[in-house]
């Protein structure tokens, strides 16, 4: 199994040492960092925290943005965490500017609340109810977190914090609004694993 981890800011490095370890638990596999089109010969992909307007500027003044869309059109498992679940939703707003025009992927059935919690001084850890996926409780850290506030036709919640989606999942898109590359656990990683291989 050979997964991409978009590279352009934010924690992909986290991302990308998080994954190989959880295939070398799982016997082995490859993790490639992708920046440009011809990079995304993947069976999964991992869209990083950071920021999201700036990451879709970036892959699409690269020539990444749409292949990358079609792709996970056509079915590419991937996983977005933080600024990756902005990118992956259809209804984008911030919680101060409202609507906002940027480069997203749009492919997932859910509605964002961008900077949700505040800006980088209201970042937070919490414990996250991960029953829906393994039985335990984790503690994740939320970084200018965005909320998933609505998912619809066959996207579900898959864990809330407070009655906020903090991770939701659709066919194989899963997104998470905390950075699981940042937590002491690889329980989200492998459970993206387990989609991708679906």
């Amino acid at each position: 199994m050979k997964v991409g981890v978009l590279a352009y800011q934010g924690s992909f490095e986290e991302h990308y040492l998080m994954m190989k370890r959880v295939l070398q638990e799982r016997g082995g596999g490859e993790v490639i960092q992708v920046k440009r089109a011809k990079d995304l010969d993947v069976d999964a992909i991992i869209i990083p925290g950071g920021e999201s307007t700036t990451i879709g500027m970036i892959a699409s003044r690269l020539g990444l943005l749409e292949p990358l869309k079609e792709k996970i059109t056509q079915g590419l498992p991937v996983m977005g965490t933080c600024a990756g679940a902005i990118m992956l939703s259809k209804d984008v707003v911030d919680a101060k500017v409202g609507k906002k025009n940027q480069p997203l992927i749009g492919s997932m059935n859910s509605s964002v609340v961008r900077n949700y919690y505040g800006r980088q001084r209201e970042s937070f850890e919490a414990t996250v109810d991960l029953s829906e996926i393994d039985g335990e409780k984790e503690r994740f850290v939320f970084i200018r977190a965005p909320a998933i506030t609505k998912v619809w036709g066959k996207a579900r919640a898959l864990a809330t914090l407070n009655d906020v989606i903090v991770m939701a999942q659709e066919g194989g898109m899963l997104a998470t609004t905390f950075h699981p590359e940042l937590s002491g656990t690889t329980k989200v990683h492998s459970y993206f694993v387990e989609i991708a291989k679906k």
